[in-house]
């Protein structure tokens, strides 16, 4: 059957774009109401601290409404977190709203000031008199983990949340003790700080008569957001209170969560019966809202003389940050469920550790574990081949789980469905003319620089959020109306969903209408995290769609006095087939009501979907000045069904420039003696520009998923996922073939490559 146009797998231009660049777009800064008063948080400058506070003076001071310290909220319930071990739970840590007397990281909130601007706000800031007490603290997971360092939380020991092991220890243990040869490395993923676009903002309007209210918000899902301030933080039934989010500057997993300044705004409008507005500044962002990564990892393999993997042990510890976030210590233990990668590893055990430091709480951030996954394990495979004397390419492919073995079931419990990895790989290396590679490296060395090239094949697990649901409506113009609850924040939902009506309806996109984060107009939602829109929301928009079209020709059965299997939607009309007779839609929402124009499905994509694929990178290292340019990027995906190749192409693109950032510059970098952010602006953190990447060539080679009934596995993360450890292999390559160097940690500035050769080059001269 010919395409459909504007259906799916069409490269429809994103129908968000004309608003947004015209700057029409509406965000919650956008949202300004004429009375509101402004808020601004007062934040601790230690890391680890006793305190006293006096807000007197502050509080008599022109314009300010209300000042709320912990005093004020100690009937809040504290930020939960949503995740627990299966076989060992533990106990969280209290994550209060304002903490009462001590801070445990620079940026730690105590004071919440409203003013009717947000200059004299910041002169009650500097106003509040408080006497601090400054207590030892701890930096980086290694630091904490040793005996006698100072502990973050009296009760849990050593500062360790939970040590807990995934996979089979014995088994493990025996497919080391028979190996020919093992292979090893040790390697920090470094923290990242989430610099999104658009820094958070919320406005809080409370309505005395409804005594309801109003969040206007800058999340990645409104309902799941109620949900926990409502019922763990400010014990309201949910019903007073209405969320709505606007249009969302980027997010990546950090906006997925509840931040204080929610709730306090929330106790503050309803105190005061005003109107309240607070955004962050970025020097908020930096010590407020959760940051990502932040591992130290030791991976073995154990390998047979022929290059098969036997067995795969790891010790990883994962830093937790000060308090708990939401989904804080899922993150490491969910990640280590991936990491047997895309390889044939029976034996395989880990032990992951949270680990408590004096820093700013740790969550998802784009990829969530996963990119951290496969960059221990893509590390680790080219440190075997090295260790072996075999290529990269060699080892994966008599590594790589078969096409035949699916459905195949990892050691760690995944099940992949589908997939034909060595393909994607051998695509890969075509496209970028890896047999050549010799030639041009030779000719890089005669300009003085040293070429490398590296690839790494990565799955990831995405759509797991839970069961979404849509409502598609036809208005009465004939127009079809889409509810959903996930949130779009630069995805291009709105065009992915028309796209899908549009192959059932035929409508263009300018016909198909979204409604997205609103408490009291969409019924419920999980927000948009882990991949999950598609794989989960585009489901259900399917179903509900076609759903909605039985119940059209169903109607249009009786107005055209014929047999609904006779009957075929297309252009916004149904028509009898082979005929000319036909019923607009519009005419058709004349003789109905709301029930007969109106259906909803729901679908959960529990098990998960599993895209994978391959980056290969090739570099170009100045040992004179350890500068690194990318000179070749290409990406090969297996992404199941590839809906819109425009947004997929745009979806990777943005994923792998994340991941380009953190190989090669970002890194969040705390003062080990007294705690403080040093990169606690831009100024101090790098992030990537377009001249720090270079022209990707992508490319899919999909295989249908077999438990999703779109066949999609989803895509938003996995830019971010393959990107790091293709770089790091490149050059580690490089600097491998000229001098013998086989690590460097992640960023690989140029300081730290420069470094690493001279240290090479002296040891060579001893």
């Amino acid at each position: 059957m010919a395409a459909v146009k504007f259906g799916i797998g069409q490269s429809v231009r994103r129908k968000e774009d004309d608003a947004l660049i015209r700057g029409k777009g509406r965000y919650t800064d956008d949202h300004a109401p004429s009375d509101a008063l402004h808020a601004l948080m007062l934040r601790s400058p230690h890391a680890h601290a006793t305190y006293r506070i006096d807000v007197s003076r502050a509080c008599g001071l022109p314009g300010v409404a209300l000042i709320l310290t912990a005093a004020d909220v100690v009937d809040l319930g504290g930020l939960p977190c949503q995740f627990n071990l299966p076989d060992q739970p533990f106990t969280a840590p209290p994550y209060p709203i304002l903490p009462r007397d001590e801070v445990r990281h620079v940026g730690d909130a105590v004071a919440f000031v409203v003013a009717d601007t947000v200059e004299h706000a910041r002169d009650a800031l500097e106003a509040i008199a408080i006497e601090w007490t400054p207590l030892a603290s701890v930096v980086g997971v290694a630091n904490a983990v040793k005996k006698g360092a100072p502990q973050v939380w009296p009760e849990h020991a050593g500062n360790v949340l939970f040590d807990a092991s995934i996979g089979d220890k014995k088994a493990a243990d025996a497919a080391f003790a028979g190996a020919h040869a093992v292979a090893e490395v040790s390697i920090v993923n470094p923290r990242v700080v989430t610099n999104y676009m658009e820094t958070r903002a919320v406005v809080c309007e409370y309505d005395a008569r409804q005594d309801r209210l109003t969040l206007t918000v800058g999340s990645q899902g409104s309902h799941r957001l109620r949900e926990i301030l409502c019922r763990s933080v400010l014990k309201m039934p949910i019903e007073k209170m209405r969320v709505i989010c606007p249009d969302v500057g980027g997010g990546f997993g950090t906006k997925l969560f509840p931040y204080r300044e929610y709730a306090l705004i929330a106790v503050a409008s309803k105190k005061l019966h005003r109107t309240i507005k607070w955004t962050a500044e970025r020097s908020d962002h930096f010590i407020g809202d959760s940051q990502g990564r932040d591992n130290v990892t030791t991976a073995r393999m154990a390998l047979a003389e022929d290059g098969r993997f036997l067995g795969m042990d790891v010790d990883l510890m994962g830093d937790m940050g000060a308090y708990l976030s939401t989904f804080g210590p899922y993150i490491p233990y969910g990640g280590a469920g991936m990491l047997p990668g895309l390889y044939d590893i029976q034996a395989f055990h880990c032990r992951v550790r949270a680990v408590f430091t004096n820093t700013v709480p740790v969550d998802a951030y784009r990829g969530a574990g996963r990119p951290e996954a496969a960059y221990v394990v893509e590390r680790l495979v080219d440190a075997a081949a090295r260790k072996l004397g075999m290529r990269p390419d060699a080892i994966r492919r008599k590594n790589f789980i078969s096409p035949k073995a699916m459905p195949y079931k990892t050691a760690t419990g995944k099940i992949y469905d589908s997939g034909d990895f060595a393909a994607h790989m051998k695509r890969a290396m075509e496209i970028a003319n890896w047999k050549e590679f010799p030639k041009r490296a030779k000719a890089a060395k005669k300009r003085g620089l040293v070429r490398g090239i590296g690839f790494a094949s990565y799955v990831e697990v995405c759509g797991t959020m839970g069961r979404e649901r849509a409502d598609v409506r036809l208005d009465p113009n004939g127009d079809v109306m889409v509810l959903i609850g996930t949130q779009s924040s630069g995805q291009g939902h709105a065009t992915a969903y028309a796209q899908i009506i549009a192959d059932q309806f035929g409508l263009p996109p300018e016909r198909v209408h979204m409604i997205q984060g609103d408490t009291d107009v969409v019924v419920s939602g999980l927000g948009t995290g882990g991949s999950s829109s598609i794989p989960s929301g585009g489901v259900s928009v399917e179903r509900a769609t076609r759903k909605l079209g039985d119940q059209l020709c169903e109607m249009a059965s009786e107005a055209l006095e014929t047999s609904a299997a006779d009957l075929e939607i297309s252009d916004g009309s149904v028509r009898i087939a082979g005929t000319d007779r036909s019923i607009s839609f519009a005419d058709l929402a004349k003789r109905a009501g709301p029930s007969k124009l109106t259906a909803n499905e729901s679908f959960s994509s529990a098990d998960g979907t599993y895209p994978n694929g391959t980056h290969l990178v090739e570099v170009e290292i100045d040992p004179a000045t350890g500068k690194i340019g990318l000179v070749n990027y290409v990406v090969v995906d297996d992404f199941g069904m590839t809906l819109n190749p425009l947004l997929l192409a745009g979806q990777i693109h943005g994923g792998t420039m994340q991941g380009i950032g953190q190989a090669l510059m970002e890194q969040a970098v705390y003062d080990t003696g007294d705690g403080q952010l040093v990169t606690g602006t831009l100024m101090d953190y790098a992030l990537p520009r377009a001249a720090d990447g270079t022209s990707i060539t992508f490319e899919t080679h999909n295989v249908p998923c077999a438990t999703n009934p779109l066949g999609v596995k989803g895509a938003g993360e996995a830019g971010s996922i393959g990107s790091c450890p293709a770089v790091v292999n490149a050059i580690i390559d490089g600097l491998w073939r000229e001098y013998g160097i086989d690590h460097i940690d992640m960023p690989a500035t140029p300081e730290r490559v420069w470094m690493a050769i001279r240290k090479r080059q002296r040891q060579h001269r001893l």
